[in-house]
């Protein structure tokens, strides 16, 4: 089954190869990202979600895997600011044009400055949203960067 997004639209207008899974999305869970791979068959290492975030006040589109959590010093880091903090979810979806639950780092209503999870490099490919809710693309990690006009970066807090 195909379902076209600003998001899928985007990745066939940049001749970018991916794949397509759909699945029902269940708002209930706790954890979105890890439900998603769990439903698409793959482990949460290889599932990636999309964060929004403020890095010195402006806004940044940030891709990391599922079951991790994004550190703000590292963030600011990355992006050489002083401070990050993450996006309000009703910024999120204005700047976007995505619902919470669906945003996708492809195919955003603006360009926004975006990083991928440095661990993404180890990987044949990665899922991340496909902008809908229970929507996701799988694509090569140098396709997904390619589409992203993106940068990788040291961006997990500490596996505790």
């Amino acid at each position: 089954m195909t379902k076209t997004t600003p998001a899928t639209a985007f990745l066939r207008r940049r001749n970018i190869a991916f794949e397509t899974f759909v699945y029902d999305y269940d708002p209930s869970v706790e954890k979105l990202g890890v439900h998603a791979a769990a439903a698409v068959g793959e482990p949460p290492e290889r599932v990636f979600k999309t964060l929004m975030a403020e890095v010195d006040g402006k806004p940044v589109c940030v891709v990391i895997p599922v079951a991790r959590e994004l550190s703000m010093k590292k963030l600011a880091a990355a992006f050489s600011g002083k401070s990050a903090k993450m996006m309000k979810p009703a910024d999120a979806e204005r700047i976007t044009g995505y619902r919470v639950g669906g945003i996708s780092p492809f195919g955003q209503r603006k360009q926004i400055p975006t990083v991928l999870a440095q661990e993404a490099l180890e990987l044949p490919y990665i899922l991340t949203n496909g902008g809908g809710r229970g929507v996701q693309v799988k694509l090569s990690v140098s396709d997904a960067l390619t589409a992203m006009d993106g940068k990788t970066a040291d961006l997990l807090a500490s596996a505790d």
